[in-house]
């Protein structure tokens, strides 16, 4: 009876470590898989800036485009209400300044800041973890 004590007390024990190792391992490899998801998260931040400033740029050089047309339009504008051209003129020198204000070329663009990650914006890099911690409900298997 007290070999079968000693027996379970040790397994008991065994099993308690073995217990311990693996969440030790689990908090490893889900801190692991966080660094990671967080790098892939600022990516994803630093691409949604890029696809900004592509549309703004594009969309400056359209403008841009269309002041250019307009320029040779009042080129071609001689003889015309006087009133009209200076409008236009006018106009012109508005959508000028604006393209230039939209445009993100004008200066040299800097390095985004990465802001840090929402944990549902860490959720589909992590393969399955849980933002919220390796003993966490898991979002999918890994």
């Amino acid at each position: 009876m007290l070999r079968e004590v000693e027996t379970r007390a040790v397994e008991d024990a065994q099993r308690k470590a073995d217990e311990e190792r693996a969440k030790a391992e689990r908090e490893v490899r889900w801190r692991a898989a966080i660094e990671k998801a967080k790098e892939l998260a600022a990516q994803a931040q630093y691409a949604e800036v890029l696809r900004a400033q592509t549309r703004q740029w594009q969309e400056a050089a359209d403008l841009s485009a269309y002041c250019d047309a307009l320029e040779r339009r009042l080129e071609e504008a001689a003889g015309e209400d006087e009133a009209a051209v200076t409008s236009a003129r006018g106009w012109l020198a508005w959508a000028r300044r604006y393209v230039q204000s939209l445009d993100p070329l004008t200066r040299l663009p800097a390095m985004p800041m990465a802001r840090e990650p929402k944990p549902e914006e860490l959720a589909p890099y992590l393969n399955g973890w849980s933002p919220h911690g390796p003993e966490a409900h898991r979002w999918g298997s890994r």
